[in-house]
């Protein structure tokens, strides 16, 4: 699979800090210690507890993001996936300071623990009366990274920030250091992540990756820095086969070696979709919505719902899915679950935490819109004949089929096409007939919309409403449908059409032909001079550059070298060579 390797930068060396600048440009409470690389609130209450994190740079919005009132107080930043040294870490401490201590959350990083806990250390030994001030918290939540091997290979994933959240609303509310800590830790003990990438991320400044996953592979649990993950699998499955084996692997507990959390089924949980910086947001939302029907599945109790990015990997094309196991009332020395949610709830002033809400999600069923009631054309529409109206329906039937039969030429319009089937199943049933003219266009009308959608769609739609507005208005009341009745209905469905659409002849768009028929027919009252006219605007549009519609921007010079007609245009003629 190829990987994005261009990115957008002054330099590699300069690109953590001139991104921090910005988050601090986008966030007047921070300030930023550049030669340090920390960001941290200016005017922190020292009432309360302060809580720091950092790590290498590269996962925004964590860590920096996420500092501001109510989640962290300040976080130091390495450089691109590397930890940053011990000396700036205990700046960040001292910038920090505080009368009631300081509550340190790092992933299970080898560089960040030993970083961390080192500059824990140095400061405590140079401030020996706050040595027991300052908190150290190891979250280590990634399942695809066994016991055994852990002992050696950090695991950390995206779960983390939960412990941001949860213990930096404690501390905003005014919790002790003890109370803050705890909470961390205990959180910390109850979160399970499990990641799933198409592919690895190039690091700025590097060399341009010689290795990747193919086309076809997906590997679960890859990490953040691209370590290899648990398993690589091909072809890439359905989210639906997908999704059941990340949940095995977070839940089950008949694997001893990567057992971490004691689930015991149909269990209460937060659910987390961390997107690890390349998925869209459309997918991310399927993603959600395979997960959620999961869990459900699976008896689970399903108390939130968050998504988003909060901590990538650059921009991997991936995602990361992260329970935390909320307790039970039977549960000693545990936080309630209650407290829990709450403190994830409250909404933070930091440009990284994603919104969510604080509630529940709803069973489906709850959110499903009700059935559409189709609207109905009036029974009592005005009835307006047209002469021969046998000849009139034979027509339309000889159009509907005519479109059917051209789908293998009109290569784009195949939409158009299938349209025609439909408009043979009205002429069958009735609602299509030349009793009922008005009634008949409009059901054409809801027919285009409908059945065709898309662009091509409208437009007809909105012709069609408009000539049955125009037959209603040029033709007398009792009286017949003549050729000036059709003219002036014609004309007043074009300028309705003008109202919706910037294209005007010549455009390369079914503009064209209808254009011309109509503006001929005006002049002549005659079909077959206004059929040529529109067949000669359709055959035109082979040597046309397009000015509207989706030829304009692709690949206009290749159709005209080509000699292609514009597909729209040609649908139109297909239409009017049939309905004479």
């Amino acid at each position: 699979m190829s990987v994005q390797s261009k990115h957008l930068l002054n330099s590699p060396s300069t690109l953590v800090v001139d991104s921090l600048k910005g988050l601090c440009a986008v966030n007047p409470q921070l300030a930023f210690d550049e030669l340090n690389k920390i960001v941290y609130v200016k005017t922190h209450d020292r009432s309360k507890v302060a809580l720091m994190c950092g790590g290498g740079s590269g996962h925004e919005p964590a860590h920096a993001g996420f500092v501001g009132q109510g989640i962290l107080t300040g976080a130091v930043c390495g450089n691109v996936f590397a930890s940053p040294n011990a000396s700036q870490v205990r700046r960040g401490v001292e910038l920090l300071d505080n009368d009631k201590g300081t509550v340190i959350i790092v992933k299970n990083y080898t560089g960040d623990v030993l970083n961390f806990g080192l500059a824990k250390e140095q400061y405590a030994a140079l401030h020996p009366e706050k040595a027991e001030q300052i908190k150290f918290v190891i979250v280590g939540d990634d399942v695809a990274v066994g016991k055994e091997q852990g002992k050696l290979v950090g695991r950390r994933l995206a779960g983390t920030v939960l412990v941001y959240k949860a213990a930096g609303a404690l501390a905003h509310r005014g919790g002790s250091l003890d109370e803050v800590y705890s909470l961390a830790t205990w959180v910390a003990s109850r979160i399970a992540t499990i990641g799933v990438s198409l592919g690895h991320t190039h690091v700025p400044g590097t060399a341009p990756m010689s290795s990747d996953l193919s086309a076809s592979e997906i590997e679960i649990g890859l990490g953040i820095h691209n370590e290899s993950g648990h398993t690589r699998v091909s072809p890439i499955p359905k989210l639906s086969e997908l999704v059941p084996q990340l949940l095995d692997l977070l839940t089950s507990t008949s694997d001893a070696d990567r057992s971490f959390v004691p689930f015991k089924g149909k269990d209460n949980v937060v659910l987390l979709i961390n997107n690890l910086g390349g998925v869209s947001e459309l997918e991310l939302g399927g993603v959600v919505g395979e997960v959620r029907k999961e869990l459900d599945a699976r008896g689970f109790t399903t108390s939130r719902i968050l998504s988003g990015s909060f901590m990538t990997s650059l921009n991997m094309p991936g995602f990361s899915i992260t329970l935390l196991l909320l307790p039970t009332a039977k549960e000693a020395d545990a936080p309630s679950a209650d407290l829990i949610l709450s403190l994830l709830d409250e909404k933070p002033e930091v440009p990284g935490w994603k919104w969510s809400s604080a509630s529940s999600p709803l069973p489906e069923s709850q959110q499903a819109a009700p059935p559409r009631v189709v609207e109905t054309i009036k029974a009592d529409i005005r009835q307006v004949s047209v002469p021969a109206s046998n000849a009139f329906i034979q027509n339309i039937v000889k159009a509907a089929q005519a479109l059917v039969k051209a789908e293998p030429e009109i290569t784009q319009m195949d939409s158009v096409a299938g349209d025609g089937d439909w408009v043979l199943s009205k002429v069958s049933s009735g609602d299509i007939s030349g009793d009922n003219l008005i009634r008949s266009v409009i059901t054409i009308a809801q027919a285009a919309e409908e059945v065709m959608g898309g662009t091509s769609g409208a437009l007809y739609s909105i012709f069609f409403s408009g000539l049955a507005q125009g037959i209603q208005s040029s033709v007398p009341q009792d009286g017949e449908v003549t050729p000036e009745a059709w003219s002036e209905a014609l004309k007043f469905a074009l300028a309705k059409l003008y109202t919706y659409t910037r294209a005007r002849p010549p455009s390369r768009t079914l503009v064209d032909p209808l254009a011309a028929f109509i503006d001929e027919f005006a002049a002549t009252k005659n079909y077959s001079r206004a059929n040529e006219a529109a067949t000669k605007a359709a055959e035109a549009t082979r040597d046309l550059q397009a000015k509207a519609g989706r030829s304009a921007y692709v690949e206009g010079d290749r159709l005209i070298k080509e000699k292609i007609p514009d597909p729209g245009a040609w649908g139109v003629k297909v239409i009017l060579d049939n309905l004479a």
